[in-house]
This record gives structure tokens, sequence and C-alpha cells, in this order.
């Protein structure tokens, strides 16, 4: 038993409720504070020299904020620095983190005061009819059969999990766990950028839209799909009809990405079946040999090479080839003087070495 515990048992009921609001009453200025000093970081973007290639990343990453934790707070600043009374309804309570994220999109110069006052002390549900109500949307028709629910989950048990729907649209069908529904503000539905786009100079995490497990060895997968990706599937299934008889879509999808990936890779990393051995580029020259892109690409293990002290970036994601010694500074396309780095560090480095806004650091990104 802690010391604070017994502190707090030796309370009177009166004594311990005044105790809760007067913390209540602290965390909520700590957030509003720390809402400012995240609208500060990023605008210097010092989140860079952290080694992380996002706002988000620095969050959750250096701060060891819950990725839900740290898209509510991102979303709230990002209106606060819009809206500075956004922060004063946090700091008194009367607007929640989750209440300041929803309404984010939807606040404008005229009505964010009538908005807030609406807002005000409401939950999440109340907050998401304000916002219905406000841009009501048009009534879908949704279709959903039963399906047996071990033929999706495999040997997870029944009871654990929701009946399984399938969406039907058209003849085609694609199982599903649940009935399709808003991911916004679900914790593993950000990044957040690309997910990080600026928006009036604030990077803001944008929902990712992800497989999600329902097994050991399995994953759901929901997407929405034009007409004509649908023909480009139906026509695929029936062409593959002698090696999949079943029309499998996931197995469909497999082969499809797989074909896709040695293409990508081919072209983007200079990945090949019989590599030849390129000789090292002749004279001064910014085009990147495919056989320094190949031994780069395995070298930085698919990521971002930022290092900063003992943290090195984890972004896989917009990965460029960078010149270390900048190629305005003569440095050649070798594979001592490349190495990866993400569209974020990338641009960094570039600004640390030429300046903000010169030619040079333009020049110097080059993406594959």
């Amino acid at each position: 038993m802690t010391p604070a515990r017994l502190e707090f048992e030796g309370l009177t009921n009166d004594q311990l409720l005044d105790e809760v609001r007067r913390l209540a009453l602290r965390e909520r200025v700590a957030t509003a504070d720390l809402l400012r000093c995240l609208i500060e970081v990023d605008t210097r973007r010092l989140y860079l020299r952290e080694g992380c290639a996002s706002l988000f990343t620095y969050c959750t990453q250096v701060l060891h904020l819950a990725e839900g934790a740290a898209y509510n707070r991102i979303e709230a600043a990002r209106a606060a620095r819009r809206f500075p009374l956004v922060l004063e309804r946090i700091a008194d309570g009367s607007l929640t983190l989750t209440s300041a994220r929803l309404l984010a999109p939807h606040l404008t110069a005229e009505n964010h005061d009538t908005l807030l006052d609406a807002a005000r002390h409401k939950g999440k549900r109340d907050v998401e009819l304000l916002i219905a109500t406000l841009h009501p949307q048009p009534q879908v028709r949704t279709v959903l059969r039963r399906v047996p629910i071990a033929q999706v989950l495999g040997s997870v048990t029944a009871p654990t999990m929701a009946p399984s729907m399938t969406a039907l649209s058209g003849t085609e069908r694609r199982p599903l766990l649940e009935p399709a529904r808003s991911t916004e503000g679900s914790a593993h539905d950000l990044t957040a950028p690309p997910r990080n786009e600026p928006v009036d100079g604030f990077s803001s995490p944008k929902p990712r839209r992800e497989a999600k497990p329902v097994s050991a060895s399995d994953y759901r997968l929901q997407v929405t799909i034009s007409a004509e990706t649908n023909d480009k599937l139906r026509r695929a299934r029936d062409l593959l009809r002698h090696t999949i008889p079943d029309g499998d879509i996931a197995a469909i999808l497999d082969r499809a990405l797989t074909v896709l990936l040695a293409d990508v890779e081919k072209r983007r990393c200079g990945a090949a079946t019989r590599p030849r051995q390129d000789a090292e580029p002749a004279g001064h020259t910014r085009h990147i040999p495919s056989a320094v892109k190949r031994e780069v690409w395995h070298r930085d293990e698919g990521r971002c090479a930022f290092v900063r002290g003992t943290r090195r970036c984890a972004e896989t994601a917009f990965l460029e080839f960078h010149h270390v010694v900048p190629y305005a500074d003569g440095g050649a396309a070798t594979v001592r003087n490349i190495e990866l780095r993400c569209r974020a560090h990338n641009q960094y480095e570039a600004v640390l070495f030429f300046g903000d806004g010169s030619d040079a650091a333009r020049e110097q990104r080059v993406v594959w």
C-alpha cells in the first residue's frame, strides 16, 4: 500500500470528492497546455529532429501516448490553432477532446461559437447527432445476409464474436463481421500522414483503412470499390476459374498483389530476378543505378534511415533515395552516399543543409 493510497484513505467522503474535482480540473488545464505545446512543436516541426516523420509518430513513440489519445489531441490542437476558444472550453471542462475532434472538420469562422455552445457538456453520441443535423447524409440501401460464423472465423468460437454478415452488391458477396460503420476516432484507423498532410500549417493524421485480424493467421478487409473495379474483379475471377475454381476473392487478391509488388519493387527499388551489377555512375550524375537502389534498399531494410541519437525513424511509406552529401555539393550516386529517407526527413535534411526555400533544397529531393 503506497503512501498516496494511505493519504486518500484518510480523507472523509466530502474531502475525497473535493480532491477528485480538484485533480480533474488540474488535468483539464494540463491538457489545454499540452495542446498549446503540440501546436508549437508542429509549427516548428521539432518532431523531425527527434527521428519522427510526423507529429503523430512523435506523440505515440516519444511521448508514449496511446494512438487514440494522440489522434484526439492532434485533432483538438488543429481546431484550437484556428479557434482558440476550443482551448478555453477544454480547460473549463465544457468540451471533451473527443467532441473537439468530432467538431474540428465542421468549425468555421461563422459557426464555431454556436457549435461550441451547442456541444457544451455533451457526450459523443449527442455531438454526432449535432453534426448529423448540421450536415445530413443521404440514406443508403444496405442488404445484409447472415452466414455461419465458422465460415468466416475458422477456429474462433461463435460465442466470442458478433454474428457474421455478408453484404450483397448485385451478385457479388463479400464477408464481413459486422455492418459497415464509421471508423472515425478508432485508435488503429489513423496517420496518420500522408496521413499527415498539413492543414493550415498543422499536420493532422487521417484515418487509415487497414485489415483487422480475426485470428492468428486471418484478417478481415472491408472496402468499397467502384463499378469499374468490380467489373475487373469479375473478369479476373472468370479468367482464373481453372486455377481458382471457387472464385475465392481472397486468393485472387493475393495473386494480384504478388504481381503488383513485383512490378512496383522492380521500378522503385531496383528489384530483379536476375540482377545485373550496374557500373558505378560515370561522372557527376543524378541518376541512381538499379544496383545501388537494390543494395541501399536491402541495407536500410526498406525504411527511413534517419537517426537522432539512439532513435531511428520507423517510417516505411513515402520513401525516397537521399544523397548524404547533396548532389548540388558534389555528392555521388553511390551505395555509400545514398540512404533511404521518408519524405519528411528528406525535406528536413535538405532545409538543414541549404536553408529553407532555396532552389537547391527543392532539387535535393529525389523520389525513387
